[in-house]
């Protein structure tokens, strides 16, 4: 297993920016993809962005205009979300999670049942 626990999230206002990372420990991250969701409480789980961990090809939402930028820096076994010009509708429990023996070709979104380990969570909270 892999162990995954995401930090940064907290309370901003609309326009502001936010950078949450997701850190990894008890395996390795080559051969598989590393992905960010998003869920409220009366929602699913829902796509953000992904990556390939060792090509660092990425894939995120349309939704999301390109205002967020998913990275990893592979010697510290850490994986970023840059999330800026946040909006209310941002609002959300945001997680990390692990796809092992990816098949993606990171160029349509996942989905959820795709992965595989997971964080707990961090919350974000944009204010109008």
């Amino acid at each position: 297993q892999v162990q995954l626990v995401e930090s940064g999230g907290g309370l901003v206002q609309t326009g502001d920016s936010l950078r949450l990372s997701c850190a990894a420990s008890g395996r390795t991250f080559s051969g598989i993809a590393m992905g960010w969701f998003r869920q409220t409480p009366d929602k699913e789980r829902e796509f953000v962005s992904c990556i390939n961990w060792i090509s660092g090809r990425t894939y995120s939402a349309d939704s999301l205009e390109g205002r967020f930028i998913i990275s990893r820096d592979n010697a510290k076994n850490t994986m970023y979300l840059q999330m800026n010009r946040l909006r209310p509708e941002d609002t959300a429990v945001y997680y990390c999670a692990a796809d092992y023996n990816s098949g993606s070709d990171f160029s349509t979104p996942a989905t959820a049942d795709q992965y595989d380990f997971w964080g707990q969570g961090t919350q974000v909270t944009v204010s109008s």
